[in-house]
């Protein structure tokens, strides 16, 4: 029997009706691993591993989704999935899954070489990246979400103590709507100025002088990090909506501080 002769005999559950008139918000897959490449400001592109989380909108008329569809298109790409053809998946994925909406994130390690602030020593530095890529009510949509590590030493230890105050690794997050090109690069630098100082893969001593000092001389509350951080992005025209926030893992609790800001900058 022809494997076409075969698959018309096969059911296909998923395209059967369902009565109970409830659409599914987001349905799909997560967690699926693939190589992407990525530009870099500094020129070539970089080679990395991306995990794709792939949803659309169920209408209510229809059992289930075709869940392989999601890995068939994500494997056609193979290793050439760019800013570009990744928000042209989302529309591949929607017009084959017969859906309205749909929503593609991939998260990837993106990678910068960085020179000690003194001794110039270069290492690389990780950051967590994700693309998001959206059509909603009609409308679409690209996000990018970048997590900076920073340190940020607390005013108020420095006001109150004799010697010393403590600081803190904190994690940064910016998620940026764009309405044009932005580079990973440039989100990393934005977030990294704002800190009391940013973080290095390799330093000397004397580079360990100075980005202590530096953080001393720098100190930010969390609440700080975020305003200082949205302040900058509110006068970016390429940002049209914003999330900013900061966790930071304190070193004398138990516990995190944390805030937001989110702000849409489109008129009303």
């Amino acid at each position: 029997m022809k494997a076409k002769d075969l698959q018309h005999q096969i059911a296909d559950v998923q395209a059967y009706p369902d009565a109970r008139k409830l659409a599914i918000d987001k349905v799909g897959i997560k967690a699926i691993r693939h190589p992407i490449q990525i530009m870099q400001r500094v020129g070539g592109v970089q080679h990395t591993i991306a995990m794709f989380n792939m949803y659309v909108g169920l209408p209510h008329q229809f059992k289930g989704t075709h869940m392989s569809r999601f890995v068939e298109i994500l494997s056609a790409h193979e290793r050439e999935i760019t800013v570009e053809t990744f928000k042209g998946m989302l529309q591949e994925m929607v017009e084959k899954l017969e859906a309205e909406e749909g929503r593609i994130e991939m998260t990837f390690p993106y990678f910068i070489d960085k020179a000690a602030p003194v001794s110039g020593v270069k290492s690389l530095m990780d950051y967590e990246v994700t693309f998001i890529a959206e059509i909603l009510k009609g409308l679409r949509c690209f996000a990018m979400k970048v997590l900076v590590p920073v340190t940020s030493l607390c005013p108020c230890s420095k006001k109150i103590s004799d010697y010393g105050a403590h600081n803190q690794r904190s994690h940064v997050t910016v998620t940026a709507y764009t309405g044009d090109f932005v580079w990973i690069e440039e989100i990393v630098e934005l977030i990294e100025k704002q800190a009391s100082s940013e973080l290095y893969g390799l330093l000397k001593r004397p580079d360990e002088k100075f980005v202590t000092e530096r953080a001393y001389d720098n100190p930010k509350f969390v609440e700080d990090m975020v305003r200082d951080v949205a302040a900058v992005l509110n006068l970016d025209e390429r940002i049209t909506r914003y999330v900013v926030e900061s966790e930071n893992f304190e070193s004398i609790h138990n516990h995190s501080a944390y805030a937001l800001i989110e702000r849409d900058k489109k008129p009303a």
